[in-house]
């Protein structure tokens, strides 16, 4: 059985715990306890094969041995970067990192491909205080090469799971769940993801 791992990146508050949790448990959280790194697994059918889904969620917290920017893309074999339409900042943020995931794959002998990445901009609820434009984030993907999805956590069950989906597939079909790297660590099950969505220390995304 094959490993795909897929790191959710972008600035704290995005939502990219929400999409996590949206995504495995069809429920959508406004606040989450974020005070370690995890990672969620879930068993897949991919093209009629069975992949072990690995979701990489970094703490929004300062946390002690937390893994580096560089570490966590170095680990995945895609990529959800995640912003909030309403930040601007989160959006540069956004374009920053997938610049980084570009600059550190061309510089490793072993990423021939491109690695897969997914731009997402969350929050579409809150268009009425919108700070980056739909075509914005469209440009960037185009640019940087990445699929585009402007939607929101909240709202939209269906549009996430579809970001999920084709990340997966998309990674799947690259090969790159083959390359063996460091894992992060956090390993925690789908019961501690229920427990820290619904337990008392939380964390408004």
């Amino acid at each position: 059985m094959n490993d795909i791992k897929i790191s959710v990146l972008g600035s704290d508050g995005v939502g990219k715990s929400a999409l996590i949790v949206r995504f495995l448990t069809r429920r959508f959280i406004g606040e989450y306890a974020s005070s370690s790194e995890c990672i969620y697994r879930k068993l897949l059918s991919v093209d009629g094969r069975q992949v072990n889904l690995q979701l990489y969620d970094p703490c929004s917290q300062a946390c002690e041995g937390k893994p580096t920017l560089n570490d966590q893309i170095h680990w995945a074999d895609g990529f959800i970067v995640v912003y909030d339409i309403s930040d601007r900042s989160s959006f540069l943020t956004a374009k920053a990192i997938v610049r980084l995931i570009r600059e550190l794959q061309l510089r490793s002998a072993k990423r021939d491909v491109d690695s897969f990445i997914f731009l997402v901009g969350n929050k579409q609820d809150l268009c009425h205080v919108r700070e980056v434009q739909h075509e914005e984030g469209q440009c960037l993907a185009t640019e940087l090469r990445c699929q585009f999805s402007e939607l929101s956590a909240a709202e939209h069950y269906q549009e996430v799971t579809l970001v999920f989906s084709k990340t997966v597939q998309n990674t799947s079909l690259s090969g790159k769940a083959k390359d063996r790297r460091r894992r992060p660590s956090g390993s925690k099950s789908m019961a501690k993801l229920i427990n820290n969505v619904f337990g008392k220390r939380r964390k408004s995304v």
